[in-house]
């Protein structure tokens, strides 16, 4: 606590923090002083349930999309703190920085990812990326990750896929704090506790998480990443009202404190300018459930987020102001759904609901505002024993970009006992965002100017009056109105059990994209730097195949594998290369050549190749764990350093690596757990183009459990 309070210097916060505390401890008192010892019960595997595919409760193995489960134990055991370190070692999961840290699906950049908590959307894409660090994973139940266009159930930004974070929600009595400290001066406090009591449950967490940064270059200004502190506070309260209704009311509080310094100056003369910042993130979702009959259920669901950023900068040398910016969004949504059950092979969902969505900030003239009216439904059909049929059709109005509809279809057929075969095909969109469409932003320092579609004709004349325009280099009126992003995505697949012991599961895919959103050079200024705009350019596409497989061996080791091949190109540019239309200069000639297709990477920060490896080993009756993974990600381009629009010399790629991760723990008298890890063992780093990868990080932590007999058996 003293850390944040001597680098955030806000007093809000820290009372803010301390009243958080307070009562999660407090109660802790009050839950450790009842608890007994936790009822010993027998377990059994059952199939996983999720919710992703569908927006409720099914069974994994009976849908026919391709769905990845992540467990709670297997996140426990990790070691892992952040969001973003339990993704990085999923298979087809690229963790990629760029405005924060966002996870690459099927090809796709972070922004086309859509990531719920609990079924709803975090905000705060200041960029295109939502920050994963943002995250905390110590009250996680489980993740589900749904890859393909799901935009049939959730809309836009789900054109990649969807990250489902699912929650702990009331269940018994009991409580649980953790501290950890590692490399980095990095220190994790976190604690949870149930409480349930006859027709009413209540579920708090809370995480305090602060880290010194670390800095790749000492000689200059400023470090790679620069210290920083948050904090996260959840709840979910659940009450049956009555035998066929439910009230649930969660919420989320997350605040974060930034320190920053660089030099905007020279080496020579450097000119040094320091601050700090903060993100406030918070949302409250009260939903209600009712059971009309036993064939048909509604929900009611009302989410409602805001998202804000502070930015202060100034000059070191005299205090005065450089740079003063802010960022806030609003989100609000209202939602009905009703499933109907005609029986056990017929389940019918539909749903409707309206989002309201602003933004204000300082890059943008006035206070954006959207609206959007949509509603979808989906039908589970099962027309043979073995054949499930799932389809699903959205319809979206939006108040900037018009209306987009969106259908889905997916097969399942159960060949035999231990061999399904899945099939999928959707249609997914991305709308232009409030940056794409309104944005009007000069760089003080650099001199560019960025302006939104809609904005740019207004924006190049404004400048014209203002005689900052050389030359115009494309008609700012041909720009306005831009297209929702679209993609059309096929996805074929095995899933296997050979043995008792070993899965598998194998899925090819195909994603082709339309009216990519892309920016463009509008007008040349006095100073010699650029207007840039948004537009919709061609078609490009992302293919490839994914495979995973686990053995488990008797004495509870667990080995898995998987790997991922992918193929990420821009149509225009293939067709270019057939025509022979694209040029290199050798930089050991100096003589000018065509460029061939096999020279073409693809589209940037791309890895052709992606594996991992790991082991687990958790022996429940001595209490003991471990955990040894590999993730290498192959190599992938960064930047065209020839000039010629295109990736295609070995300069422009970023080298492949790997890391390994390896972990430990003792569970004693099953309420105090030990464990240690290190994370990147052998050092590995790239200090020119991975800033998000540290080098090795050793961590040690202390849990306590405290639990006492369950008194609430369904929530």
């Amino acid at each position: 606590m003293d850390y944040a309070c001597e680098h955030a210097g806000a007093s809000k916060y820290m009372i803010q923090l301390r009243f958080g505390w307070l009562i999660i401890l407090a109660t802790s008192l009050v839950v450790i002083q009842n608890a007994t010892g936790q009822d010993s019960i027998a377990t059994k595997n059952l199939d996983a349930v999720i919710v992703t595919a569908t927006r409720s409760e099914r069974a994994l193995s009976e849908l026919p999309v391709p769905v990845t489960v992540i467990p709670a134990s297997q996140i426990r055991n990790m070691g892992s703190l952040r969001l973003n370190d339990v993704l990085v070692e999923q298979t087809g999961m690229a963790i990629v920085s760029d405005h924060g840290t966002g996870v690459q699906l099927q090809g796709f950049s972070p922004e086309y990812t859509l990531i719920i908590v609990d079924g709803e959307p975090l905000i705060g894409r200041t960029s295109g990326t939502l920050d994963l660090t943002r995250i905390a994973v110590g009250n996680i139940k489980q993740i589900e990750v749904m890859k393909g266009p799901s935009s049939s159930l959730y809309g836009s930004e789900a054109l990649a896929g969807v990250i489902n974070i699912i929650t702990d929600r009331p269940s018994g009595t009991s409580g649980n704090i953790t501290t950890r400290y590692g490399t980095n001066e990095t220190f994790d406090l976190g604690a949870s506790l149930n409480l349930t009591k006859s027709k009413f449950g209540l579920y708090v967490f809370g995480n305090h998480y602060r880290t010194g940064g670390y800095d790749f270059d000492p000689e200059t200004v400023g470090q790679t990443v620069s210290p920083f502190a948050n904090s996260t506070f959840q709840s979910r309260l659940s009450y049956k009202l009555s035998d066929r209704t439910q009230l649930t009311i969660s919420g989320r509080y997350f605040y974060e404190t930034q320190e920053n310094a660089s030099n905007i100056g020279t080496t020579t003369v450097p000119l040094v300018v320091d601050g700090t910042g903060d993100v406030t993130d918070w949302n409250i979702n009260p939903v209600v459930t009712h059971k009309f009959t036993d064939r048909l259920k509604t929900t009611f669901r009302f989410y409602g987020s805001k998202y804000g950023t502070n930015s202060r900068l100034t000059y070191q040398q005299d205090g005065a102001l450089y740079d003063d910016t802010y960022f806030d969004q609003a989100f609000y949504r209202p939602e009905i759904q009703a499933e109907y059950f005609f029986n056990e092979r017929n389940v019918l969902s539909l749903g409707v609901g309206r989002i309201w969505e602003s933004v204000e900030a300082t890059r943008y003239d006035d206070r954006m505002k959207y609206q959007t009216n949509y509603v979808y439904t989906q039908y589970e059909w099962q027309p043979l024993k073995r054949l499930n049929v799932l389809a699903g059709l959205r319809f979206d109005d939006h108040s900037a970009y018009g209306s987009q509809l969106s259908p889905k279809l997916s097969l399942q057929y159960d060949a035999a006992k231990w061999l399904a075969v899945r099939a999928s095909y959707g249609v997914g969109f991305k709308a232009p965002d409030f940056r794409q469409l309104y944005l009007n932003f000069t760089n003080s320092t650099v001199g560019y100017t960025v302006l939104g579609s809609k904005m740019v004709e207004d924006g190049v004349k404004l400048l014209q009056e203002q005689n900052q325009i050389q030359s115009i280099l494309a008609d700012p009126s041909t720009f306005g109105d831009i297209k929702a992003e679209s993609s059309r995505a096929y996805n074929f697949g095995f899933r296997l059990k050979p043995l008792e012991r070993l899965t598998a599961n194998l899925n090819f895919f195909r994603n082709d994209v339309s009216d990519l959103i892309d920016t463009k050079a509008v007008a040349l200024k006095n100073n010699g730097q650029q207007v840039y705009s948004y537009y919709n350019i061609s078609e490009v596409f992302t293919q490839g195949v994914e495979a995973d497989v686990a053995y488990s061996i008797a004495g509870g080791i667990t080995i898995s594998g998987g790997y991922q091949y992918l193929d990420a190109k821009d149509k225009t540019v293939l067709d270019q290369l057939k025509e022979g239309t694209v040029y290199a200069r050798d930089p050991g000639t100096n003589m000018t050549r065509r460029v061939s297709e096999d020279e073409y990477g693809g589209l940037l920060n791309r890895s052709k190749h992606m594996a991992n490896a790991k082991l687990f080993y958790e022996h429940e009756k001595t209490g003991w764990s471990a955990t040894a993974r590999i993730i290498y990600r192959g190599r992938y381009g960064i930047a065209d350093t020839n000039n010629n629009n295109i990736l295609d010399a070995d300069s422009e790629y970023v080298d492949g690596y790997a890391t390994i991760n390896i972990s430990a723990g003792k569970t004693f008298t099953r309420w105090l757990k030990l464990q240690a890890g290190c994370d990147n063992l052998f050092d590995y780093t790239n200090k020119s183009y991975i800033s998000s990868l540290p080098g090795r990080l050793i961590w040690a932590s202390i849990g306590l459990t405290f639990a006492g007999r369950s008194t609430m058996s369904n929530n």
